[in-house]
């Protein structure tokens, strides 16, 4: 008898890890022992026994109640997930492992908690002769920027299929994203202040170079021979979304990008990433030292680093695109 609250712990610790349902029956197993025991010494119907089996049954009714709202808020935040995972799919689709000349690698992280997308993006596209890319970041960060980054995605694709020239395709994203954005801001002076910044590279399939324009946007990285060399313009163009101001500022700029380069480009939450003691990720100085990586493995060195200079949780969307143009084949006679 002295035993008999012993069997409370039963469905308690059930609970932390097992269904309701499986809370339930052992609890009811545990009120069926308290009976059973109750019944072998004939003290079934004394107050103590009655009053333990009162709170015992009480505890299981409890217990199972907590375990059904748990798995019901389980359930609904697997749905969301899986809700955030497909919503990434259709507005910023994987980019392939190859394009072209180029080999290709990414990598996406939303501040949000448990969100897959946010204020950050990237596509990619092939015209006839050439790869074209662009990475950005529009104002906000987590979900709050999803509406501007679908705009955005969106314009990029029906440029991209009508294959215009590279400033007439950032001026056709300038228009979109200006209607796009005045639709979802709340207030006039609310638009003012609602933009994208955009890098826009263009990869000619048979010309070692890459045209570039920046509209606002951090400068990509030329990794060669263990050097990070920013490509940045003399004149970048202002953000998206500011077309007022942009005039015949989308001249792209023409970079040597011979075979076997790297080129990385980034959104500002990489280089913004803040230490314990507020300073900022070197970019330049770390990618250097990976020049010679395939551009999946510069990705992972990058995120692992990153990781050691800020850890936690990241305090704004980051996004990285690594591409490589082939390697010159040294023909049979060289390799022998």
């Amino acid at each position: 008898m002295h035993f008999f609250p012993v069997l409370a712990v039963a469905p308690a610790v059930t609970a932390t890890f097992a269904s309701a349902r499986r809370t339930a029956l052992v609890g009811a197993l545990a009120a069926v022992a308290l009976v059973i025991a109750g019944m072998e010494r004939s003290v079934l119907t004394t107050e103590t026994v009655l009053v333990q089996m009162f709170s015992l049954v009480l505890l299981t009714v409890a217990l199972v109640s907590f375990r059904y709202l748990r798995d019901r808020r389980e359930g609904e935040l697997i749905r969301v997930r899986l809700v955030s995972e497909a919503a990434q799919s259709v507005v910023m689709r994987p980019l392939p492992e190859r394009a072209g000349p180029v080999s290709v690698a990414c990598t996406y992280h939303a501040a949000g908690a448990d969100t897959h997308i946010g204020g950050d993006f990237y596509a990619l596209a092939r015209t006839a002769d050439s790869t074209r890319l662009i990475i950005g970041d529009v104002r906000g960060s987590g979900l709050a920027a999803l509406s501007e980054t679908a705009v955005l995605m969106e314009s990029f694709r029906a440029a991209s299929r009508q294959q215009l020239p590279l400033a007439e395709l950032v001026s056709y994203l300038d228009g979109s994203v200006r209607w796009g954005l005045a639709e979802f801001a709340r207030a006039e002076a609310d638009l003012g202040e609602r933009f994208a910044t955009l890098a826009v590279a263009d990869i000619p399939d048979n010309e070692p170079v890459v045209r570039l324009i920046l509209c606002g946007h951090p400068p990509p990285l030329l990794l060669r021979q263990g050097t990070a060399t920013p490509l940045t313009v003399p004149q970048p163009a202002p953000p998206l979304g500011l077309g007022a101001l942009a005039g015949d500022s989308y001249i792209p700029r023409t970079f040597d990008y011979a075979p076997g380069d790297l080129l990385l480009l980034h959104t500002d939450g990489v280089t913004e990433a803040r230490d314990a003691r507020g300073a900022f990720y070197p970019l330049a100085q770390r990618a250097a030292a990976w020049a010679d990586c395939a551009p999946a493995e510069l990705i992972r060195n990058i995120e692992a680093d990153l990781r050691v200079h800020a850890p936690g949780p990241s305090a704004d969307d980051m996004a990285m695109i690594a591409l490589q143009r082939d390697p010159v084949d040294p023909g049979p006679a060289a390799r022998r």
